[in-house]
């Protein structure tokens, strides 16, 4: 087997990694294994492959490492932020649907806020307390 089919596998394996993982970077030494399977194609010694992967997928992955640095943590998807309202604890709040997921949408001083069920029966309809918040849920106990 030649040397170039050899990277070519790598890169393959990589990239099959990548997907199951969702990393960019094994994305990126996917790239630089590629770049030494096209050093190796062209007949390149096995210290020019080495170097052309290391080169490729090092300064890929440095580069894409301190791009996420600099961009800087992304907010969740639930992560209301500033948006959630001052919660008042013993509030009343109307809860109308539960979602599959054991969350609902009440409404509290104006605002749409995402609930949580507290306690060890089902959740059910009708008026709920506010027990605490929890990150950017609203712990509910029923009435």
């Amino acid at each position: 087997m030649s040397e170039s089919a050899l990277w070519w596998i790598v890169t393959g394996f990589f990239v099959s990694l990548e997907m199951l993982s969702r990393s960019a970077y094994l994305f990126m030494l996917a790239l630089g294994a590629a770049a030494a399977a096209m050093a190796a194609s062209l007949g390149a010694p096995q210290a020019t492959q080495l170097i052309a992967a290391f080169i490729v997928g090092g300064i890929g992955v440095a580069s894409l490492h301190f791009h996420l640095l600099k961009r800087g943590r992304l907010a969740h998807a639930t992560d209301f932020g500033s948006e959630l309202p001052p919660v008042d604890i013993g509030a009343e709040v109307h809860v109308d649907h539960w979602e599959s997921d054991g969350t609902c949408k009440v409404q509290h001083k104006g605002t749409v806020c995402v609930g949580r069920h507290f306690g060890p029966h089902l959740p059910s309809l009708g008026k709920h307390r506010i027990k605490s918040v929890d990150g950017p849920f609203l712990v509910l106990e029923q009435l």
